[in-house]
């Protein structure tokens, strides 16, 4: 008989992430690509093997066929194990009845068997549309030392955001005595991070108990954890203070981007003690031009640069022609910046290609809106896109 696991971690993958725009059209937000070489999903795979957590069930719905082929087998994360290591869980129809994951509670609740099947004592769970490093080992060994039923990841946000977040009110002793779900007025700073910990047990009464309650909306935040909360459990929020960064939106993710720049980045990927792991290989561009000039940037495998780039992140395989400039942006792989063109403040998908002088975005204006290009658009000679505009098409004209 296979020995227990302590801890199970599942991760919520299924999000459109309808906010980004074009950039999720085809694919499922926890996939889309983030500091050249990077996907949004590494980050929370890279805590759990960083953390000592080897079994990932990683919940999937909205577009999930490339975030299945690059999570494949798990090897770089170290998570292709023969008993636990990272499993894909969509949804799937049973013998009485099937549905979409219709909340967060609910695709948990549909995987109780996958939890069930490592009898687990604690179970972890995350949101794969975070840019973070966070050592879940220390907040389990919190979740112990309290004795808490669940216990909450916080962080202080400013009190203008906190209408955006679930809001914990807690005791000195860190005990929670109000979970407020985006409230209008909030009574304090401290934000759910939407990761949790649940003595498992416990997690399964309360998951089977929301099933069965028809006036439910199947949502941690708006019905599991004030369930708890109501009912007298032991529930705890537990502090962090690092880098975390919600990349829900276009001008969010491309903050993250540019925070990744300087010499002393705000996030730095460059930490060998906490790595985060991914499926594309670190090395150094393919060619970089006699007359090329790259300030404070990032180049990923294979880019090809005889233009410049300043303050910008590059995916890979991308190529910036001679004469075209690319400015305070984020391009991804296999797009190509043809002669003569401009590209400032905007995200650049997967596979576009920008056509000779066309201008993308405004150059020099930190205020401005971002500009979103969707994966496989080509953008014709000399075509003007304005700032905050989002294309999925190809702009001819």
């Amino acid at each position: 008989m296979q020995s227990k696991k302590e801890c199970v971690a599942m991760l919520l993958a299924g999000g459109q992430g309808s906010r980004l725009y074009a950039l999720t059209t085809n694919i499922a937000k926890p996939a889309v690509a983030f500091g050249g070489k990077y996907r949004i999903i590494d980050f929370p795979l890279s805590n759990c093997v960083n953390s000592g957590i080897d079994t990932v069930g990683v919940l999937t719905q909205y577009q999930p066929l490339i975030l299945n082929e690059y999570i494949g087998n798990g090897q770089p994360w170290d998570l292709d194990r023969t008993y636990g290591g990272v499993h894909i869980l969509s949804p799937y129809q049973a013998k009485t009845n099937s549905s979409w994951y219709e909340g967060t509670a609910n695709a948990i609740y549909q995987n109780l068997h996958f939890m069930k099947m490592y009898n687990p004592e604690y179970v972890l769970i995350l949101s794969g549309d975070h840019i973070y490093k966070m050592d879940y080992a220390a907040m389990l060994k919190a979740h112990k030392e309290t004795g808490a039923d669940c216990t909450i990841a916080a962080i202080d946000v400013p009190l203008s955001e906190a209408s955006r977040f679930g809001i914990l009110n807690t005791n000195a002793d860190g005990s929670i005595y109000q979970f407020e779900e985006k409230p209008k007025q909030p009574k304090s700073t401290l934000a759910s991070m939407g990761i949790y910990i649940f003595s498992a047990q416990k997690l399964f009464k309360y998951l089977e108990a929301d099933d069965a309650n028809p006036n439910s909306s199947k949502d941690f935040g708006k019905d599991v954890l004030p369930a708890m909360l109501n009912a007298g459990e032991k529930m705890y929020s537990y502090r962090f203070e690092g880098y975390w960064k919600d990349v829900g939106t276009v001008a969010s993710l491309w903050q993250a981007n540019m925070d990744l720049l300087g010499e002393n980045p705000e996030f730095d990927l460059g930490d060998k003690s906490w790595k985060i792991h991914s499926r594309n290989p670190l090395a150094p561009p393919e060619h970089i031009g006699e007359n090329a000039v790259v300030k404070n940037s990032m180049l990923a495998l294979g880019c090809e640069i005889d233009g410049t780039v300043e303050n910008s992140i590059l995916g890979s395989n991308v190529i910036v022609e001679k004469g075209a400039v690319v400015k305070d942006a984020v391009v991804l792989a296999n797009s190509v910046i043809k002669a003569g063109a401009v590209v400032s403040y905007s995200i650049i998908d997967e596979n576009v290609t920008v056509g000779k002088n066309a201008v993308i975005g405004v150059e020099k204006d930190p205020t401005a809106e971002i500009v979103v290009l969707g994966r496989d658009v080509t953008v014709a000679d000399n075509v003007v896109v304005k700032e905050g505009q989002k294309h999925e098409k190809d702009i001819l004209a």
